[in-house]
C-alpha cells in the first residue's frame, strides 16, 4: 500500500458484533478520525483494498475469518504491492500469552483487550498514527537523498552515477524483450567559447536551457535524459528503433533552433547549436552495453567532423 492521503485519518473498523463497531466508531470520531464498519473479515479485506486506511482496528474473533487470518492476509496485500505496512491494531477478549503471540505474528503492531479501555484505546491509535507521519517523513527524506545522488546538482537532469546505472538497467530489460534501444549523445558546439564569451554563470545557465530542452525531448517515462559530463548530454530510448531515434534529434534540433540561444562565439551560426550522435541495437548478451556508448560517441565524432549543428547515426550490427 502506498501512503494515505486522508485528511482526517480513516480507520477501518471489523467486528461482527454491530454495538461494539458503534462504540469504536464513537470513539474514535471523537478523535476526528473518519471511520468506515467492516462486518467481518473478509469485508474487512475488500474494504482495506479500496481505501486505503491509515489505520486498522480488528476483532481477534470473528465468522468466516478471525482477525488473525484477515491480519495476514492484509500483509500479503500489501506485499504483492511493494507497499508499507499499514498498522493493525487488534482488539481481543483472549489474554494469554499464545493469543498475544499470535497477534503480533499475524502482523499485528499492538493489541488491546476486552473490555476495552477508551482512553488506551485512544492514546494507542494516535500513537500509530505518529508513526506513519514520522515514516512517510522519513521516507520523503530517503527520496530527497535519492534524487540529489542520482541528479546533476546544476541542471537536475540524471547525473553520470544515474546514467551508468539506468543503461545496464534498461539493457538487460530489452535483451529479455527482444527489443531495440538507441542512445542519443549532445554536445554544444564551441561551448568554451561561450563561456569565454558569455562568462560561466551565464555558461551555467545555457547548461540549463539545454538541459530542459533534452528532458522534454524524453518525452516518455522510460526515456532518460542525463548530463554526461561537462557541455555532454545523453538520452537513453530503451524500447527505441533508428527512426525512433532519429524523430527525438529532429524534435531537438527544432527546440534549439526555436530557443536561439545567442552564441557570438560559434564559428558556424550566430545562436547555440548542438552535435548529436545516435545509435542503435537490439541488446544482446555477446554486445557489453558500453559499446552502444561507443557507437554513439563515433557518430558523434562524425557529426563534428561534417561542420558541427546536425545529427549522425551509427548502427550496431
Amino acid at each position: 500500500m502506498t501512503f494515505s492521503t486522508h485528511n482526517p485519518p480513516l480507520i477501518l473498523v471489523a467486528d461482527d458484533d454491530k454495538v461494539m463497531r458503534v462504540c469504536l466508531r464513537q470513539a474514535m470520531e471523537q478523535e476526528g478520525y473518519q471511520v468506515v464498519e467492516a462486518v467481518d473479515g473478509e469485508n474487512c479485506l475488500a474494504l482495506f483494498s479500496k481505501l486505503n486506511p491509515d489505520v486498522v482496528l480488528v476483532d481477534a474473533v470473528m465468522p468466516h475469518m478471525d482477525g488473525f487470518t484477515c491480519c495476514q492476509q492484509i500483509q500479503v496485500l500489501e506485499r504483492r504491492e511493494g507497499g508499507i505496512q499499514t498498522p493493525i491494531l487488534m482488539i481481543t477478549g483472549l489474554d494469554d500469552e499464545e493469543s498475544v503471540e499470535q497477534a503480533f505474528a499475524s502482523g499485528a503492531i499492538d493489541f488491546v483487550t476486552k473490555p476495552i479501555h477508551w482512553a488506551v484505546l485512544r492514546r494507542r491509535v494516535k500513537h500509530l498514527l505518529q508513526q506513519v507521519k514520522l515514516y512517510e517523513q522519513l521516507q520523503d527524506a530517503n527520496e530527497e537523498l535519492t534524487r540529489l545522488a542520482t541528479s546533476d546538482g546544476l541542471t537536475q537532469v540524471a547525473n553520470r552515477r544515474r546514467f551508468d546505472q539506468y543503461l545496464q538497467q534498461e539493457w538487460q530489460r530489452m535483451m529479455r524483450d527482444r527489443s531495440p534501444m538507441s542512445l542519443i549523445l549532445c554536445d554544444i558546439d564551441f561551448f568554451k567559447l561561450y563561456n569565454d564569451t558569455y562568462g560561466h554563470q551565464d555558461g551555467d545557465d545555457c547548461l540549463k536551457q539545454v538541459a530542459k530542452i533534452l528532458d522534454r525531448a524524453a518525452k516518455r517515462s522510460i526515456d532518460l535524459a542525463a548530463r554526461y559530463g561537462g557541455e555532454e548530454f545523453a538520452i537513453i530510448l530503451p524500447n527505441t528503433d533508428q527512426e525512433g531515434a532519429l524523430r527525438v534529434a529532429k524534435v531537438i534540433q527544432t527546440a534549439m533552433t526555436d530557443k536561439a540561444i545567442p552564441h557570438r562565439g560559434s564559428k558556424i551560426k550566430e545562436t547555440l547549436s548542438l552535435s548529436m550522435g545516435i545509435a542503435t541495437t537490439v541488446p544482446h548478451n555477446i554486445i557489453a552495453p558500453e559499446m552502444l556508448i561507443t557507437a554513439a560517441d563515433r557518430a558523434l565524432y562524425q557529426a563534428k567532423e561534417a561542420g558541427r549543428d546536425r545529427f549522425r547515426v551509427f548502427s550496431i550490427s
